[in-house]
């Protein structure tokens, strides 16, 4: 295939004939060796090949032909390496279109067991929810808000990788009920709505095309409404970590296991966002405390709003769902800023992100965030759909890294990242009016 491709496929020697059978010459036809890297086309080179010949450029020889055609040691030498050149050509770009087009699927278990009794009603690939739109879905109506928050301690948003801080742990309460367990749910569907939801849940569908990891929900009927709920053992509230990179964490037990990673980001997340706050100072309380407290409940409760928010599909379906915020801050006017706090961990650079926190945040941040775009962009887009439906001000991206890589129970502070949640939205390409087709 690449031999005739540098001129070595060709005969050595040409038999020119004359009208006097007794005068014979051998014409010495190959070409001179060139370069393996010689930028020249198989088209270039044969083109002016019979031109050459024609013109006697090339020199006689002053020896007899004798027995069959052997290709030379030079001509041996250059075709191997012209072989190695192509060989590290293929290893270096020949993946470079998609660095993911050659890996196989990773055949995963399923979030629940499927029974061969159960019925398939209908399949839908991700390709075809993509191009689902639902643009006229206004702005909704807020029904109640419960709980109270905390302020946003703003000595935090100076923090760099010259001055970390120790991640400490907060012993606080965060309820995560599900829909049908809702008591606030349960009264409003009285009078309100047909479908019920939370962010959590919601979040999930409207990003479903961006997963990984195999989830389920849980519809249940109850006349005309429906209650999308989950699962008592169910993922859905919990966290991923590079669930959408190149090469996702192994699925084995070791420490960086992406079961051990999730239950890593879950305690992070949980104590930084308390952790970032003003503790024991009034807090903004709204005129209906937490639904969630028990009396006997001996942890105290995290700072945490829920805002019970309708938006009509049209075709008459009205949704309701409860989101949830995590803090309140005082904004450059005077006002109070309501955001959602969250915290993208680094746990080792050399198989995650591939850019160390500690050398690159403070001067490459974007490269940082873009890292992590591409691989948690599930996750990132389930949090930023969170804060726009609960109507958030800011959302708040802290840097959590491992104190040392082979320790996953002590981690550090390294920096903090305001976004819009609306332009964060637009900056990772995430479409609310997709994600609502998705819904309806």
């Amino acid at each position: 295939r690449y031999r005739s491709q540098y001129g070595v496929g060709v005969g050595m020697y040409q038999y020119i004939h004359e009208d006097d059978e007794n005068t014979f010459q051998l014409v010495d036809s190959t070409r001179l060796p060139k370069p393996a890297y010689q930028k020249r086309t198989r088209f270039q080179q044969n083109r002016f090949r019979p031109q050459q010949m024609q013109n006697g450029r090339f020199p006689t020889m002053q020896k007899a032909f004798v027995g069959t055609q052997k290709k030379s040691k030079t001509m041996k030498n250059l075709e191997m390496d012209q072989m190695r050149q192509m060989r590290k050509w293929q290893k270096q770009y020949g993946n470079r279109a998609d660095p993911r087009q050659h890996q196989q699927a990773k055949q995963r278990e399923p979030s629940v067991r499927v029974r061969e009794d159960w019925q398939v009603i209908d399949e839908i690939p991700f390709s075809a929810l993509a191009k689902l739109n639902s643009p006229n879905v206004g702005e909704p109506e807020e029904l109640s808000v419960w709980g109270s928050l905390e302020y946003y301690d703003k000595r935090y948003d100076r923090i760099s990788t010259k001055s970390e801080k120790k991640l400490v742990m907060v012993n606080r309460l965060i309820h995560k009920i599900t829909t049908t367990k809702d008591p606030v749910i349960r009264q409003i569907c009285k009078t309100r709505g047909n479908v019920f939801a939370t962010d959590a849940i919601i979040s999930t569908l409207m990003c479903c095309t961006r997963s990984v990891y195999p989830w389920d929900i849980v519809v249940d009927k109850l006349g005309s409404r429906l209650f999308f709920d989950k699962r008592e053992d169910s993922t859905i509230d919990m966290l991923t970590v590079n669930e959408t990179a190149n090469e996702p964490p192994p699925e084995d037990g070791t420490m960086d296991s992406a079961k051990n990673l999730g239950m890593e980001a879950v305690f992070i997340n949980h104590n930084f966002a308390q952790q970032v706050l003003k503790m024991n100072e009034e807090r903004y309380k709204f005129p209906n405390p937490n639904p969630f407290i028990q009396p006997d409940e001996e942890s105290e409760a995290a700072s945490v709003a829920y805002r019970y928010r309708t938006w009509d599909l049209g075709g008459n379906q009205v949704i309701v769902i409860r989101c949830e915020q995590d803090c309140v801050q005082t904004g450059p006017n005077g006002e109070d800023q309501f955001v959602n706090i969250k915290a993208i961990n680094e746990w080792n650079p050399k198989i995650g992100s591939g850019l160390d926190w500690r050398t690159k945040l403070d001067m490459q941040r974007g490269a940082v965030l873009a890292a992590e775009l591409r691989n948690n962009g599930f996750k990132l887009a389930k949090w930023t759909t969170c804060a726009i439906l609960a109507g958030s001000d800011q959302m708040k991206f802290g840097y959590v890294s491992r104190q040392n890589f082979k320790d996953a129970s002590r981690h550090t502070i390294l920096g903090m990242q305001n976004f819009k949640p609306q332009e964060f939205a637009t900056q990772m390409a995430l479409n609310m009016d997709n994600g609502w087709g998705i819904v309806r």
